[in-house]
């Protein structure tokens, strides 16, 4: 059964600004609110709010988890209106029928596969490196891609709605035209995709003390979608959309659309 869990931060307390800088320390510490150790399941989460006097942590586990020892290291232990909120998830999955909408919100990691990108990473020459020193076909020597974020606002826009049939929703239209050419979203004069990039960031962190840089690009879309998929929507609620999700990337959630809309959810 999963469970959506809500948890405030607080941003001053000792622990906090080191989990919050960092999605690799905060991974490890949401698993340790798993009683099945090694963990297996996928967990999902996002980073809701970050601000200098309160953060907001949302959290998807297939268990329900256990957040004391969060709350102790950076929370607000013993403070009103402070205590972690665990939901089931379920009501939610099974209102889940075509052609329904729904208010949604979604901060992820939109890159594309490169076979040879103008510019590697440390990380990236070395494992390319690795992948030229093998001998027999490129099949036999596994070449890969690499994974190069869309820097731009119009990629990272297309990144997702280039995606949305996979993962069993579309996004309907406004009632607004569409946005400057320059996004290349839309046809001319006919209404725009009701999405829009909330926000932009690189996240800059290593995953031991003094180890190699690592480097995300993210965008947090918001907006309106369209079930298309009843069943492939509820696998990507739960699997989460893109990569780098141990990273705080992919967790898709939705809301009810307002009645001031005109939409009933």
């Amino acid at each position: 059964m999963p469970y959506l869990s809500k948890i405030a931060l607080n941003p001053h307390r000792r622990s906090a600004p080191s989990l919050l800088a960092n999605p690799h320390r905060m991974h490890a510490t949401l698993l340790a609110g798993l009683a099945v150790q090694p963990v297996t399941e996928r967990v999902l989460w996002r980073l809701e709010n970050n601000n200098p006097h309160r953060a907001e942590l949302l959290v998807l586990t297939d268990s329900r988890p256990s957040w004391s020892h969060l709350v102790e290291q950076a929370g607000w232990p013993g403070a009103d209106h402070s205590a972690p909120l665990i939901a089931d998830y379920t009501p939610l999955l099974d209102r889940i029928t075509p052609g329904r909408e729904f208010a949604f919100r979604l901060t992820a990691n939109p890159v594309q596969s490169l076979r040879h990108p103008t510019k590697l990473s440390p990380a990236q020459a070395e494992q390319r490196a690795e992948q030229d020193a093998r001998t027999g076909t490129a099949a036999e020597r596994r070449i890969r891609g690499f994974r190069v974020p869309h820097r731009t606002a119009g990629q990272q826009l297309h990144w997702l709605l280039d995606r949305t049939d996979r993962h069993g929703f579309t996004i309907p239209a406004t009632g607004e035209p569409a946005p400057p050419p320059a996004l290349g979203l839309g046809e001319p004069g006919l209404p725009a995709p009701a999405v829009a990039l909330t926000a932009r960031d690189i996240l800059r962190f290593s995953k031991r003390q003094n180890g190699p840089r690592l480097t995300l690009s993210t965008a947090t879309y918001q907006g309106r979608l369209r079930v298309t998929d009843p069943d492939l929507l509820r696998h990507t609620l739960l699997q989460g959309i893109g990569p780098a999700k141990a990273y705080g990337q992919g967790l898709l959630t939705l809301a009810p659309l307002s009645r001031e809309d005109g939409h009933h959810a």
